[in-house]
């Protein structure tokens, strides 16, 4: 765990919004990343600033346990050039508290890092948390999740 500021970003992707309650989220995300690896949304996402996926958790109404919206998608220099069908979101970036995730994806390596996080008494603001998916995460056997929590 390590302190870090990150500036200003912009995702283009596809979003649901969703809750803890109930598991919603564990169907619900499952999905999400489902239908961006099935209909290549990476591929038709223009102006990527590199290959790293993102997961954003964004809009949240109150905090971990009520509804927010998942985002996953790309980081891109401008949001000029947003597909039909998928929505682009500028976040400001700010004080962030960095996590990483290890193991298998397959086994809930990036859920298990998650668990920790929601039982911990950091000061979150709600306002966008996220993983990264980049080089490091090309091995979903042996896999390294950047988490980054927004502070």
């Amino acid at each position: 765990m390590s302190h870090q500021q990150i500036k200003p970003f912009n995702i283009i992707g596809i979003s649901v919004r969703t809750t803890n309650e109930g598991g919603q989220a564990a169907t619900d995300i499952p999905a999400l990343w489902n239908r961006f690896m099935s209909e290549g949304i990476a591929d038709r996402i223009q102006n990527k600033i590199d290959q790293s996926i993102y997961c954003i958790y964004t809009d949240y109404e109150k905090d971990h346990t009520k509804p927010y919206t998942t985002l996953i998608g790309c980081s891109v220099d401008q949001l000029d050039n947003t597909p039909a069908g998928m929505v682009g979101k500028n976040f400001a970036g700010g004080k962030y508290v960095h996590y990483t995730a290890k193991g298998y994806l397959s086994q809930g390596a990036v859920y298990n890092e998650w668990t920790k996080i929601w039982n911990t008494d950091l000061a979150r603001t709600y306002t966008a948390d996220f993983e990264v998916y980049g080089e490091k995460a090309q091995n979903p056997e042996d896999a390294a999740v950047d988490i980054f929590i927004a502070i």
